[in-house]
């Protein structure tokens, strides 16, 4: 080999910043034995024509369910999954009807609507 050759090869540093590498894959070998070892238990599942649907109902509305129907189950963790849902997808229409509100002077904080057309022209200084 050349001395040319010598100095384009890749060369392996050795230092600090392979400590965060080193780390990422002791955390990845730990979490794989963990995974691997770890036993489930049996599947469990609902009765035999049990309506999940109708259970949150009951719950929502806090009607005794046994009276109503025998094929309902205990949906109380459903109802706070439902509510948690409920409470995300509100503040996300809320999120997006505040960025796409335009202020009241017509300044470019919100929806460019007239596709950045009055934007250019007073960047610019005129018309085109």
């Amino acid at each position: 080999m050349s001395d040319a050759d010598a100095g384009s090869r890749p060369r392996l540093k050795l230092g600090g910043h392979l400590v965060p590498g080193l780390a990422a894959v002791a955390l990845f070998v730990v979490l794989a034995a963990v995974f691997l070892q770890a036993s489930f238990g049996e599947p469990a599942g609902f009765a035999e024509g049990a309506s999940i649907t109708a259970s949150i109902g009951y719950a929502m509305f806090n009607v005794d369910a046994d009276a109503v129907s025998e094929t309902v189950v205990s949906a109380e963790g459903f109802v706070v999954a439902f509510v948690l849902m409920a409470v995300v997808l509100d503040v996300a229409i809320d999120g997006a009807v505040y960025l796409a509100k335009r202020d009241e002077d017509g300044g470019i904080g919100g929806v460019l609507t007239d596709g950045g057309r009055e934007l250019r022209e007073t960047l610019r200084g005129g018309d085109e």
